[in-house]
C-alpha cells in the first residue's frame, strides 16, 4: 500500500518530456504562480488597499450582444449537435471574408483556412507536423512558449531569438548560427508582439520571407493581437508577397473580439501546411462546438467590433503611459497589443533589484500593484490595461491611485 508521502507505483513511468521519474518533485515556482501567491498575500495583509492588477492578460469585457445572441440561437438548433471535426463551412467562409475585408487577402475557405479550438492548440500541434528529433524551432523571446514546449516534447530544440529595443523588438535573423539555420524547420513570430507591443512592417515581413526561402524554414506568424494595432491599419503577414508560399498566420477571436474563453481561432496560409495541420488536429480533437463556430462566424462578419475594442485599449494605454511617466518610467505608447512593456526600475525604497521578478514581487508586496516580470532579454515589466473599470472616470481614478502608490516607493531607474 502507498502512503501520502510515498511515490505512486507509476512514478517511474512518467515521460521524460515532463520530468520522468522526477515529475512533480521540482520545487521551482513558475513566475505566474509566484504572482498569484503574492497577490493573495497582499489582499490578505492589506484588505483596506485595493489591488491594482495590471497583470491580467485577458479582455475585461464580454463578447458583444450580437455574438452572444447568435450563440443563444445556434445552441438550440439540432444541426449543431454533432462533431465539428475540422470546422464548419460557415466559419471558414466568414474567416475568408474577414481576411478579405480587413486585409485585402483572398483565401480559399476550403483549402487555405482551418479552424482551431483557440490559437494555443495550433501552436502545440504545429511542431507535431514538422519537428523530428534534432530539428530546431526558432522562437522570439520574450514570447508565448507553447510551440517551443511542444518542440522539445518531440525531441527538437528551441533556439531563442532575443527581442531587443535597439533592434525595434525584431529578431536578428542575420546572425543565427549556420548549424542552427541548417537544422531549423520552424520560425515562430508574433506581431503585434506580446509583450513588447511592437508591430511588424512590410520590410520586416519581406526579410522574414527571404530568410524562410533561403533557409527552407516554415513561418508561423501569431496574429492574436492583430486588431490591436495603433500606428496604422492592421497588417497581416499574408498581405506581403511570398508569405503564403512560406507559412501560415494564426488568428484568434479572443483579443480583438472580446471572446476570451470561447476558444476559437483559425490557421490560414499555404494549403499544404493547413492540410497537414488539419490532419494532425483530426487526431487531437473533434472540433469546437458548432454553435460556438456559428457565433464566431457572426463576429467575423462584423470587424467593426475590433475597431471598438482597439479604441478602448488605445485610450487606456495612453493614460497608463502618462501615469507611469510621472513616477520615472521611460515609457512611450506601444504600437500594438494591450500591453505596455517597459524597463524595470533598478531600485526603490532604499533597496536594489537583481531582476524584474524581484521588482514585480516588491510592487505587489509594498503597494498592491501587480504587473508581470520578463527577464528573457533584459529586465522588463509588462503592464496590461485589461483591468476592470466601469467607465473613464473609474479609469482616471485608477491612474491617480497608481501614481500615488508608485510615487511613495521612490523608484530609481
Amino acid at each position: 500500500m502507498s502512503t501520502a508521502s510515498a511515490d505512486p507505483w507509476f512514478q517511474t513511468l512518467f515521460a521524460d518530456r515532463i520530468g520522468g521519474a522526477n515529475y512533480g518533485k521540482d520545487t521551482k515556482i513558475y513566475k505566474f504562480e509566484k504572482i498569484k501567491r503574492a497577490k493573495r498575500a497582499a489582499v490578505s495583509d492589506h484588505p483596506e488597499r485595493l489591488l491594482l492588477d495590471f497583470g491580467i492578460g485577458e479582455n475585461d469585457d464580454m463578447a458583444p450582444p450580437l455574438v452572444r445572441d447568435a450563440l443563444k440561437r445556434e445552441v438550440d438548433r439540432v444541426e449543431n449537435r454533432g462533431y465539428a471535426d475540422n470546422g464548419i463551412a460557415a466559419f471558414k467562409e466568414a474567416a475568408a471574408g474577414f481576411m478579405h475585408e480587413v486585409f485585402g487577402v483572398t483565401l480559399d475557405p476550403i483549402t487555405e483556412i482551418n479552424h482551431a479550438i483557440g490559437s494555443k492548440p495550433a501552436y502545440a500541434m504545429m511542431p507535431a507536423v514538422f519537428i523530428n528529433p534534432g530539428d530546431v524551432t526558432l522562437m522570439t523571446v520574450p514570447g508565448y512558449p507553447v510551440a517551443g514546449t511542444h518542440t522539445r516534447y518531440y525531441g527538437g530544440e528551441v533556439h531563442a531569438l532575443p527581442l531587443l529595443a535597439e533592434n525595434g523588438f525584431f529578431p536578428d535573423l542575420a546572425n543565427i548560427p549556420a548549424d542552427i539555420r541548417r537544422r531549423a524547420k520552424l520560425l515562430v513570430i508574433n506581431y503585434p508582439n506580446s509583450p513588447t507591443g511592437a508591430t511588424a512592417t512590410r520590410d520586416f515581413y519581406k526579410r522574414v520571407i527571404d530568410f524562410a526561402y533561403t533557409n527552407q524554414i516554415v513561418v508561423v506568424q501569431d496574429a492574436a493581437h492583430i486588431l490591436l494595432s495603433y500606428d496604422g491599419p492592421p497588417l497581416s503577414f499574408l498581405q506581403v508577397d511570398g508569405a503564403r508560399e512560406v507559412g501560415v498566420e494564426v488568428h484568434s477571436m479572443s483579443k480583438g473580439f472580446n471572446m476570451i474563453g470561447w476558444r476559437m481561432g483559425f490557421v490560414a496560409g499555404h494549403p499544404k501546411i493547413v492540410q497537414a495541420f488539419a490532419d494532425m488536429k483530426d487526431n487531437c480533437d473533434s472540433g469546437q462546438f458548432m454553435a460556438v463556430q456559428q457565433a464566431a462566424a457572426e463576429a467575423l462578419r462584423h470587424p467593426e467590433i475590433g475597431d471598438e475594442v482597439r479604441e478602448k485599449y488605445r485610450r487606456r494605454l495612453g493614460k497608463l503611459v502618462k501615469a507611469l511617466a510621472q513616477v520615472g518610467f521611460d515609457v512611450k505608447m506601444p504600437s500594438g497589443t494591450y500591453f505596455l512593456y517597459t524597463k524595470a526600475p533598478k531600485g526603490g525604497a532604499g533597496r536594489t533589484f537583481a531582476n524584474a521578478e524581484e521588482v514585480s514581487q516588491f510592487l505587489i508586496t509594498e503597494q498592491s500593484v501587480c504587473c508581470v516580470p520578463w527577464d528573457d532579454a533584459g529586465a522588463y515589466l509588462r503592464f496590461s490595461v485589461t483591468y476592470t473599470a466601469k467607465n473613464e472616470a473609474a479609469e482616471d481614478a485608477l491612474m491617480a491611485t497608481t501614481v500615488e502608490r508608485l510615487s511613495a516607493l521612490k523608484l530609481g531607474f
